[in-house]
């Protein structure tokens, strides 16, 4: 059915990643006693969108640029196999281009009324983010294809997400929470990680050279290792500075689940038995958010 190709085009398991960086700001600014539900489900509506479209523009723009072919490791894309015309996909592209764009609008709006300096501002990374979301590897000169992917992801799931969205709320940057937006990008650029040492062999037939290619597969699990300690010292050091209950340092008992993410990655070279982790790892990531943030709220 064609609704199911649409479904599997729009990787919905790649939404919880997606929400840990809107979870996490939205936590932080309650934690600051500035929550505000209508400007939370705007976040999560317009974080929704430019996830999907993210998505699309990458089935799109890795077919246009070879890295889905038949000799693919990882699962087929709905281009790649047919399921959806390539000219289809380019008109949904658009269609959350355009969906992406006016719920960004309503949530300024909403939390900043007709204060042009703010909209004017995030405006821009709105439109930022939507570039980044199709210059990935669609275009002349995809970046993901160069490599940036993970700084990508560190900035707009990390630093731009949970400090751009906590500002949504309280209206002013608190230096202190780049900490825990460290925290999500890291873990973030984790998950993307597992998904780049899957296809390794297939991107490097592309010319796509991610870190993985870059580095080779040994170091790469070294650099995922690095990555989860990383998040986690971001989050001790923050806990740290701002502690005020034991309720707060909940967030450890993920410990164990980052522990055996990271062997599996290790231990596993298939992309069939590595995918798993993939999935395993965005979850962990909402997971921690979730626990994080509670103890927050209840310290």
């Amino acid at each position: 059915m064609k609704i199911n190709s649409w479904l599997s085009a729009f990787r919905l398991r790649t939404l919880p990643l997606a929400l840990s960086c809107i979870g996490m700001g939205s936590f932080l600014a309650a934690y600051s006693g500035e929550f505000d539900s209508t400007i939370f489900m705007l976040c999560v509506l317009t974080t929704v969108f430019l996830q999907i479209l993210s998505n699309l523009a990458n089935d799109y723009g890795d077919f246009i640029n070879g890295a889905d072919h038949a000799e693919r490791d990882g699962p087929s894309r709905a281009v790649q196999s047919g399921a959806i015309s390539i000219h289809s996909m380019r008109y949904a592209v658009i269609v959350f281009v355009i969906l992406s764009f006016v719920s960004g609008i309503s949530l300024l709006y909403v939390s900043f009324g007709w204060h042009w300096n703010s909209i004017l501002f995030f405006l821009g990374l709105g439109v930022l983010s939507i570039l980044a979301a199709i210059t990935y590897t669609a275009g002349r000169k995809p970046y993901g294809y160069a490599g940036l992917g993970d700084i990508s992801v560190l900035l707009f799931f990390g630093l731009i997400g949970v400090v751009g969205s906590s500002y949504l709320f309280i209206k002013e940057i608190n230096f202190s929470f780049i900490l825990p937006a460290m925290s999500c990008g890291l873990f973030s650029v984790a998950v993307l990680n597992v998904n780049n040492i899957r296809d390794i062999n297939s991107d490097e037939k592309a010319g796509k050279l991610s870190i993985p290619v870059r580095i080779g597969r040994e170091k790469a699990v070294y650099y995922h290792w690095g990555l989860i300690l990383g998040g986690l010292l971001s989050a001790v050091i923050f806990t740290h500075l701002n502690f005020q209950s034991v309720y707060q340092w909940m967030f450890l008992l993920f410990i164990p689940l980052f522990i055996k993410n990271a062997i599996g990655v290790a231990n596993n070279s298939e992309a069939e038995k590595l995918d798993p982790y993939l999935k395993q790892m965005a979850i962990i990531t909402l997971l921690f958010v979730i626990v994080f943030g509670v103890g927050l709220l209840i310290s």
